[in-house]
């Protein structure tokens, strides 16, 4: 019955049709893929739907990038490699070429991996097809929703990368280069900030696509950025014609680029408009409502980063002003000293600290080095510097001792309405003779850089930061004696210079030490090598340096004075005391009496330990006038005057102020208001 009823019937010479003209009339073509070879075989019906000829084809899959945009290419190859890893035999896609005349097309392929008999993959076999028209069935749908999905993913991530975003600068660079743009189809962007009535052009790219006369712009003018500006409303400009036709001024100048299609947002922050940006797009025709309510989300993201960073900005440019205004204008000459100083804020991005130096002018050839740091980064910080600044240099300039100087900036400190703390390093150098008596308040150690370029660290002994000492009532701060030769520098530096991100101090002060003993001898270049050296580390806190180089020795001034205070049970202090008294008799040409009043000198200050309860003040100074004569004063607390008497034969004490009688060429006692100093003299002969 069959067979009749096909004998019947009147069918095509043609049928059945041979599966390739099947393939060719649904848009189908097919491929043959030698993995071992890299060639891939396509017929002509496949190269129809790449829209290639032969001749354009050489069986190389790379030629097909042409047709393939980036994004699609990097998905297939993964998609592909994913499946010869993981031992599948097919796999399948959707993705988008670009034709020849640059309209984007959906296209799905689908391939099957044969293997040898040890699986390892050897031919991919497939076919490739037009799917455009399937976009509409539910496979289209998923992806079309996937797509969906990604892009908000995209519009997510970079408004959490525009949420570490500090500076306008770091806004911009987030969206120059976040990856997330260039995947939403954006080839380029401008931005631009609404400043005193005009558009300031901060950000825009590629390369080569600035418009001149762009840089400012009035919001009145024919441009797309000032129409948003002034609207509030996002501009969306569908083709090509559009955008010549709305906006015939700009378009010559950025035809060239290829844009089909822009977007352009009003930045809107607390309900006032404070720019514009705009993504143009050169490989896109409109937008779908759902791709317009995720660039109006972006751009009001954007709109909230740019805000906060610019009132950071504003606040960051107050405190690095009120800083700077803080700081010394300028540093004073030192006879007998070359000194140079460097502050250098933290990197953009980061907030103004409350570091500090300063250089302090003191009578007898004396000067004064200071180097401290608030805690806090921001403008209390730097305000709590400038009145610490102030203060301490006040103390120093009124004579005191630098110990007491440190207290007394200590008690300031504790006193202000304030919680910050400060640590503080503050050196008095006698030019003349080379003795530095230094104080630290909870700082780092400073280095010493001698005349050969060798450097060392200098321990010195420290109490603890400024305010806190007077908190805890610990203000006793110990003097540790440095002697400077000529040709040697002392290095004072914030913390900052010397911690590094994932290192402990000691190896920072290790690389700090390498950058001192190698770097330049002149002082500028050195110090100016040392801030360099902070910027390229991109450090996070501030930087303040200084550089106090002692000259060839130069005759002391008149009334030349060493000063330093003794405590009660620190033998420390008292070889401390005893260093700088030796120093300073040989500095000032005394040297032959030098044993004489080292002996006087430390008979004195034993006396006002062993017969006193608190500690001692000892004062070394030349007097001039009828004759050169150096004096030395220990003072302390207690209103009992001493008296000379005779130890007797078998006397282990009392001998004290006999032996000042008989080397000094004079001593008394004179009575002060908290208790008394005693004093003696030498004569010693001029200065040649």
């Amino acid at each position: 019955m069959d067979d009749r009823v096909a004998g019947a019937l009147s069918l095509p010479d043609d049928w059945p049709a041979h599966p390739d003209l099947s393939l060719a009339l649904n848009r189908m073509g097919s491929f043959d893929w030698d993995l071992d070879s890299g060639l891939m075989h396509m017929d002509q019906p496949a190269l129809d739907v790449f829209d290639l000829r032969a001749d354009e084809y050489d069986n190389s899959p790379v030629t097909l990038a042409t047709r393939v945009p980036p994004g699609e290419g990097m998905r297939l190859d993964a998609m592909v490699a994913q499946a010869l890893k993981s031992g599948r035999s097919n796999y399948g896609a959707y993705f988008r070429i670009v034709r020849r005349d640059g309209s984007l097309r959906w296209t799905h392929t689908q391939g099957f991996v044969r293997r040898d008999a040890t699986g390892r993959p050897r031919r991919i076999i497939g076919i490739v097809r037009d799917a455009t028209q399937e976009l509409a069935d539910s496979t289209a749908r998923r992806e079309l929703d996937e797509e969906r999905r990604r892009r908000t993913s995209l519009v997510e991530s970079t408004t959490a990368a525009l949420a570490h975003a500090r500076t306008v600068k770091d806004v911009t660079d987030v969206l120059k280069d976040s990856q997330g743009l260039a995947l939403l189809g954006a080839t380029s962007l401008v931005m631009g900030l609404l400043e005193a009535g005009r558009i300031h052009l901060v950000a825009d790219g590629p390369e080569g696509s600035f418009v001149p006369g762009t840089r400012y712009t009035r919001t009145d003018e024919p441009y797309p950025m000032s129409e948003v500006v002034r609207t509030l409303t996002p501009r969306f400009i569908e083709s090509a014609k559009d955008f010549a036709t709305s906006y015939p001024i700009l378009w010559p100048h950025i035809s060239h680029l290829g844009i089909t299609s822009a977007a352009y947002l009003p930045l809107i922050a607390q309900a006032r408009p404070i720019g514009a940006l705009g993504l143009l797009y050169s490989d896109k025709d409109g937008f779908t409502l759902d791709e317009r309510n995720l660039l109006v989300a972006l751009g009001s993201s954007i709109a909230q980063s740019l805000q906060r960073a610019m009132l950071y900005e504003q606040e960051h440019d107050l405190a690095e002003g009120l800083q700077q205004a803080m700081l010394p204008r300028r540093i004073p000459e030192v006879q007998g000293a070359q000194i140079a100083v460097r502050y250098r804020p933290a990197r953009m991005g980061r907030d103004i600290g409350g570091d500090w130096y300063d250089i302090i002018p003191l009578p007898g050839g004396r000067v004064g080095a200071v180097i401290g740091d608030v805690q806090g980064h921001d403008i209390r910080a730097a305000a709590v510097m400038g009145q610490l600044r102030i203060v301490l240099r006040a103390y120093a300039a009124e004579g005191h001792s630098p110990a007491t100087v440190v207290a007394r900036a200590s008690v300031f400190l504790h006193e202000l309405d304030t919680d910050r703390f400060a640590t503080c390093t503050y050196a008095e150098a006698d030019l003349t003779t080379g003795v530095v008596q230094v104080v630290r308040a909870g700082h780092v150690d400073p280095l010493v850089r001698d005349a050969d370029g060798s450097c060392r660290k200098v321990p010195v002994d420290g109490g603890l930061p400024l305010g806190l000492s007077a908190e805890f009532g610990r203000l006793e701060y110990p003097v540790s004696t440095v002697e400077l030769d000529p040709g040697q520098t002392m290095v004072l530096f914030t913390d900052g210079l010397v911690e590094l991100p994932g290192a402990d101090l000691d190896e920072g002060m290790q690389l700090l030490a390498d950058m001192v003993r190698n770097g330049p001898q002149d002082l500028q270049q050195l110090a100016d090598r040392l801030c360099r050296s902070a910027d390229q580390r991109g450090g996070e806190d501030d930087v303040a340096v200084l550089l106090l180089r002692r000259k060839a020795a130069h005759a002391p001034q008149p009334g030349g004075r060493l000063q330093q205070q003794v405590a009660h049970n620190d033998p420390e202090a008292l070889s401390s005391a005893r260093h700088m008294i030796r120093a300073a008799v040989r500095a000032w040409g005394a040297k032959d009496r030098a044993d004489e009043v080292e002996l006087a000198a430390d008979e004195l200050i034993t006396n006002a330990l062993m017969h006193t309860d608190g500690g001692a003040i000892v004062t070394i100074r030349v007097l001039t006038g009828s004759g050169r004569r150096l004096r030395v004063d220990v003072e302390d607390r207690s209103s009992a005057l001493p008296r000379r008497r005779d130890a007797g034969e078998s006397g282990v004490s009392g001998r004290g102020l006999l032996l000042v009688d008989r080397l000094a060429d004079a001593w008394g006692v004179e009575s002060r208001g908290t208790g008394k100093c005693v004093w003696c003299e030498f004569g010693i002969p001029p200065r040649d």
